[in-house]
This record gives C-alpha cells, sequence and structure tokens, in this order.
C-alpha cells in the first residue's frame, strides 16, 4: 500500500488528519492547473475548495483505477463547468497567472531573459484565452499538468482518438493566436 493509498484508507476510517495530508499534497496543483482553466484565482478557488468537499463526502466511490489527483481533478473539472453553465463569467487576462505557464526561473537567468520569459507568458495567456474552453482544457491538462494521452481521456470522457485530434487542434489554434518569432 503506498502512502496515497494509506491516507485514503485512514480517511475512510474516519481520521480528517490523513485528508487533510491529501489535501496539502495536492491543493497548490490543482489550483494552478484551474487558474488556467477558469481564468480566475477567485473562481479556481472556489472551484478547488468544492473539488476537495465533494472529494472527501465521495470518497468512498473512489475505485482507485486511476489516481487520486486524476480523480479528484475530473472532479474539479465538473465543479468549474457546472458554475460556468451556472454564472456564464468572462475570463480575464488580469487575474491569469502568466508566469507559471513556463518553466520556472533558473537562477542563473539575467533580467533581460527574465522578461522576455514573462512576455512570452504573457502572451500564451492571452492566446489562451482566446481558443475555446474544450481547446484551452485539453491544452492544459496536457502542457501544463503533463497528464498522458489516456488519463486525459478518462478525465474528460473521450476516446484516446479524441484527445490527439483536440489537442492536435488546439495546438494548431493557439500557435494562430501567438504572435510570429520571426518578426
Amino acid at each position: 500500500m503506498n502512502d496515497e493509498e494509506r491516507l485514503i484508507a485512514q480517511t475512510l476510517e474516519g481520521d480528517a488528519s490523513a485528508f487533510d495530508q491529501l489535501v496539502r499534497r495536492y491543493q497548490d496543483r490543482l489550483f494552478t492547473s484551474f487558474v488556467h482553466v477558469t481564468g480566475c484565482h477567485a473562481e479556481a478557488e472556489d472551484v478547488v475548495q468544492e473539488a476537495f468537499i465533494q472529494a472527501y463526502l465521495n470518497l468512498r466511490q473512489f475505485r482507485g483505477q486511476s489516481g487520486f489527483y486524476t480523480w479528484l481533478y475530473r472532479i474539479a473539472f465538473n465543479r468549474a463547468m457546472t458554475r460556468k453553465r451556472q454564472t456564464r463569467s468572462a475570463v480575464s487576462t488580469d487575474q491569469l497567472e502568466t508566469a507559471s505557464l513556463l518553466d520556472r526561473a533558473r537562477q542563473s537567468e539575467t533580467p533581460g531573459q527574465r522578461l522576455e520569459r514573462l512576455e512570452l507568458a504573457d502572451q500564451i495567456a492571452r492566446a489562451l484565452e482566446r481558443i475555446s474552453e474544450e481547446h484551452r482544457t485539453i491544452l492544459v491538462l496536457r502542457e501544463i499538468e503533463g497528464f498522458d494521452y489516456q488519463a486525459i481521456a478518462e478525465m474528460l470522457h473521450i476516446s484516446l482518438g479524441t484527445v490527439r485530434s483536440r489537442l492536435s487542434r488546439a495546438r494548431a489554434i493557439l500557435r494562430q493566436h501567438l504572435p510570429d518569432p520571426r518578426r
């Protein structure tokens, strides 16, 4: 039994502190991902909080066929889509955490390199804002979260072929919205 399975078992036995450990382990990663999905820090906070509540209440339904984070992500994704249908809120570029779209700055990074990286992150964030939710979600899952195609297919309840075609299309659309680097 790995550490995650142990924490889940302890939670099911009534140890709330075990679930707290799961929350601490995944909250930052889930929040960062949903800032990109929702485009809004406050909305991402609400989605993540609701997802953890739903995960806690429904933990007995977790079958372990996928990782806990994958299951949790799906809950959060469903909450985000429900909230979006209810509120139809707009995405704000100002609230998008652009710096996390790229790798963390290296300690040897010069101020000029940092500025270039932040400008590129801002361009990517603005481009992500312009593409459909369907395409943005699949890009976030693959390129930011690093999920493999099979995990994405399971989370979104679509076929592997659909993941591949949507990802290819999403990348093409994103490129159309990014400035030409040769200029």
